[in-house]
C-alpha cells in the first residue's frame, strides 16, 4: 500500500490527529479545499446539536511548505471546540473523582463489543473513539488525495439517493449505470448540483417529502438511515490488479466504504441487480468510439477484473439509522444486570448527506492510493510523466500487439 494514514482523538477529547504517509512531494495543497470538505460533512438536514459548537478546521503541522508538499508524512490536527466543556471528564493525567461511569450500552453501539473487548469499566471510553466523530480526520486527511486526483482530471462527486426509503422518480439508481453517458459532468457537477438541497438529493419534491419525514422521526425520538451514491470520473484504465485478491480496485472500495460507521452494505455498478437477470442483459458490450475503446453501459460500474476500465467508477452504500434514540430502545445496566433503558447520548437524527461526503473521502483515498501504485513517483512532476507516459501509449500498445 503506498498511502498511508493514521488517526487519533476522541469525540471529546482535545482534538482529532491525523498523520498521511505517501504524499509525493509537490502537490499544490489549499487550506480552504480541505475546510471546505470539512464543512460539507457537517452539513445536511437531521444533524445534532454537536454541528452547532463545532466548526471545523484543519491546522497542519508538518509536510507542507509554502502550500505544496514536501513528499514527507504530513502531520495535522482538528480541534475539538467542545473540550472546554469536557476538561474533566476525559482528563488525561487528572483524577476520576466525581466523574461518572457509564454502564448502560446502547444497542447497535460499539458500547458493549468495546468493553468486552478492551476489558473496560467504563463504556465512555468505548464510546469516544468509535464514534463518527473520527470520520472528520479521514474527509481532512483524504482531501489531499482528491486535490491530488484533481491534478489527473480525476473528480469525485455523490448524491444521497434515498433516505427513510424516500426514492426519486426521477433519478433512480439505474440512470447512473443503463448508459455510457453520465446525466452530469462529472463527479465534481454530481456534488455541486446535489449540495444545493438540504438533505443533497437531486429532486426537490424527494427533499420536501423527507424532510417531513425527518421532522416526523424527530418527534417520535427515532432516526433515519438512507442510500447514497458517490461518482469519480475520468479514472484511467489499469488502476487495481487481479493477481491477489487484496489488489482487486473494487474489493479495496468495498473495504474502505465498510470502514464507515454505520455503513452496512455496499454495491459496486448493477451490484445486486447483476443476480436477478441473464448474463445478456448485464454485461457492458465492448465498442470503439473515435478510435477509443469504450463500454455501451457502465453496469460493472467503472470494475471489471478488479482493473479500472476507464469508465466512471460508481459506488452505492446504505446506511443504518444512527443507533443513539431519544426515545430508547431495551438494555441491561452491566453494574446491576438488570433491565433499563438504553442511554441517551447527544446524537443526530439523520446523518446519510454527511456520509455521502465521507463516501467521496473514502473513494478519493483508495483511487489515489491505487493511482500512485500503478504511476508512481517521489514528486508529482514525476508521476505526471509516469502518467502521460501511459495514457498516450496505451491505445498504440494495444493496437501494435494485437496487429502481429
Amino acid at each position: 500500500m503506498r498511502l498511508k494514514l493514521l488517526t487519533a482523538g476522541e469525540s471529546h477529547g482535545k482534538g482529532l490527529i491525523g498523520i498521511i504517509e505517501g504524499l509525493p512531494a509537490n502537490i499544490p495543497i489549499d487550506e480552504e479545499k480541505i475546510n471546505l470538505q470539512l464543512k460539507r460533512r457537517q452539513s445536511g438536514y437531521g444533524r445534532g446539536g454537536r454541528m452547532k459548537i463545532e466548526t471545523d478546521k484543519i491546522e497542519v503541522y508538518s509536510g507542507v511548505r509554502f502550500g505544496k508538499t514536501t513528499g514527507m508524512p504530513v502531520s495535522f490536527v482538528i480541534h475539538n471546540s467542545d473540550w472546554q466543556n469536557w476538561g474533566e471528564k476525559m482528563s488525561v493525567f487528572g483524577k476520576r473523582g466525581d466523574t461518572e461511569k457509564i454502564t448502560i450500552p446502547r444497542p447497535g453501539h460499539a458500547d458493549m463489543v468495546g468493553v468486552q473487548k478492551y476489558n473496560l469499566d467504563d463504556i465512555r471510553n468505548s464510546i469516544e473513539r468509535s464514534s463518527a466523530r473520527e470520520t472528520a480526520t479521514r474527509v481532512a486527511a483524504q482531501t489531499f488525495a482528491r486535490i491530488l486526483l484533481e491534478q489527473f482530471n480525476i473528480s469525485i462527486g455523490s448524491c444521497v439517493e434515498s433516505v427513510g426509503g424516500i426514492y426519486s422518480k426521477n433519478y433512480p439508481y439505474e440512470k447512473f449505470y443503463n448508459s455510457n453517458k453520465l446525466f452530469f459532468k462529472n463527479g465534481i457537477q454530481l456534488s455541486i448540483d446535489s449540495d444545493k438541497s438540504e438533505v443533497r438529493v437531486l429532486d426537490i419534491e424527494q427533499e420536501k417529502k423527507i424532510i417531513n419525514r425527518i421532522k416526523r422521526i424527530k418527534k417520535e425520538g427515532d432516526t433515519l438511515g438512507g442510500t447514497f451514491i458517490v461518482v469519480a470520473t475520468g479514472v484511467p484504465v489499469g488502476l487495481g490488479a487481479f493477481s491477489q485478491s487484496y489488489t482487486r480496485l473494487d474489493a479495496q472500495i468495498a473495504e474502505s466504504f465498510m470502514s464507515i460507521n454505520a455503513v452496512k452494505g455496499v454495491e459496486i455498478g448493477a451490484g445486486f441487480f447483476c443476480a436477478e437477470v441473464p448474463g445478456s442483459a448485464i454485461h457492458d458490450e465492448i465498442i470503439s468510439k473515435d478510435g477509443t475503446i469504450i463500454r455501451s453501459s457502465n453496469r460493472a460500474g467503472g470494475i471489471e477484473g478488479g482493473i479500472s476500465n476507464g469508465m466512471p467508477i460508481l459506488v452505492r452504500a446504505a446506511m443504518k439509522p444512527i443507533a443513539t434514540l431519544m426515545k430508547p430502545l431495551q438494555s441491561i445496566d452491566l453494574k446491576s444486570n438488570t433491565k433499563v433503558e438504553a442511554r441517551r447520548e447527544r446524537s443526530d437524527f439523520t446523518a446519510v448527506p454527511a456520509c455521502a461526503v465521507i463516501g467521496e473521502a473514502m473513494l478519493s483515498w483508495t483511487l489515489a492510493n491505487s493511482f500512485l501504485e500503478k504511476f508512481g513517483g517521489n514528486s508529482f512532476e514525476e508521476t505526471l510523466d509516469n502518467f502521460n507516459s501511459f495514457t498516450s501509449k496505451s491505445t498504440k500498445r494495444i493496437n501494435k500487439n494485437f496487429s502481429k
